[in-house]
């Protein structure tokens, strides 16, 4: 008797690993950095990188394997996937395949029997909120890494500091929407990024980020950088629309309230959006900094935005 699970140790991960290896090794990664990508021994790499690891040619010719191997060693290479998200790209492909499919063919082979038996592999929900949440710091860190690569974007920095947030697609609260914690600083005239993006730690730009979404914008991500009439007219320009709202003074934008000053400047502009990205703005008021917010679709979209103003 054979579990499926045994296909997938003994013959799927062998060759998805071979693959995988090889990849980042053409991707000009060490033997080191190959296993620590992995989470595996170098000997381990080497024994792939010399074939000395049997695969399994079904596995290796299949098409979403190959294009699933691609995706995730260019993330793993350029940082942009961490192996809990790189985890989690393969074990959905893997339970994908279990459904009736390739690892299911392989299981069937090694056990006739189950050729006559109506049985359901698809143990795994394959549209699981973890992959939402991978994804969704996976697209941050790639806004992220576009802000802080862009020369002069320190100086568009406010006195309060960046972030920029992403949300996943049904975030209802701030515990559904991701950003930098400690927010992004000008240090010295660089863009400063303190650490990793979590979820649940951006009250201000994600609240702006809700507020627009509970006024009914299809928005996912928000990043805010000073305010200046020139930026402005700069977004008029690239055909981005801004709409102004007024903060309660000395308090920030609290997502949800019944006076929530962004959802209601929205509702009330009922703005034409161009390409889903908007501007929304305040110049400020008693101890509250003028600030602008760009929103779109994505952190790279909206990081994009930001560079053009630059």
């Amino acid at each position: 008797m054979r579990f499926i699970e045994e296909i997938v140790v003994d013959e799927f991960l062998p060759t998805v690993r071979s693959m995988l290896a090889e990849e980042l090794r053409e991707r000009d990664l060490t033997q080191r950095e190959v296993a620590d990508a992995l989470g595996i021994s170098q000997s381990a790499v080497s024994k792939y990188a010399h074939g000395d690891v049997a695969t399994n040619d079904r596995v290796a010719d299949d098409g979403r394997v190959q294009e699933a191997v691609e995706r995730v060693a260019g993330g793993l290479a350029s940082g942009d996937l961490s192996r809990v998200a790189a985890l989690v790209e393969l074990e959905v492909l893997i339970r994908r395949l279990e459904a009736g499919d390739l690892l299911a063919d392989l299981h069937e082979a090694a056990m006739p029997e189950l050729a006559a038996a109506e049985y359901d592999f698809a143990v795994h929900d394959p549209d699981s909120g973890l992959r939402d949440r991978e994804r969704t710091l996976s697209s941050l860190r790639r806004g992220l890494r576009t802000l802080t690569s862009t020369s002069g974007f320190a100086a568009l920095i406010p006195n309060v500091g960046s972030n920029l947030a992403e949300c996943v697609p049904d975030a209802v609260d701030i515990d559904d929407v991701a950003a930098v914690p400690g927010r992004i600083f000008d240090v010295k005239g660089r863009a400063t990024v303190p650490s990793d993006p979590e979820f649940g730690v951006s009250e201000h730009v994600a609240g702006v980020l809700l507020s627009a979404r509970d006024a009914g914008l299809d928005a996912r991500a928000a990043v805010n950088v000073r305010y200046d009439p020139a930026l402005l007219e700069a977004l008029s320009d690239a055909g981005v629309e801004s709409v102004e709202f007024r903060p309660r003074d000395g308090d920030e934008t609290d997502a949800g309230a019944v006076d929530d000053p962004v959802r209601a400047a929205l509702e009330a502009a009922d703005p034409d959006l161009d390409d889903g990205v908007l501007a929304v703005y305040q110049t400020g008021g008693v101890g509250v900094e003028p600030v602008l917010y760009v929103l779109g679709p994505d952190a790279p979209t909206v990081a994009r935005v930001v560079r053009e103003l630059v």
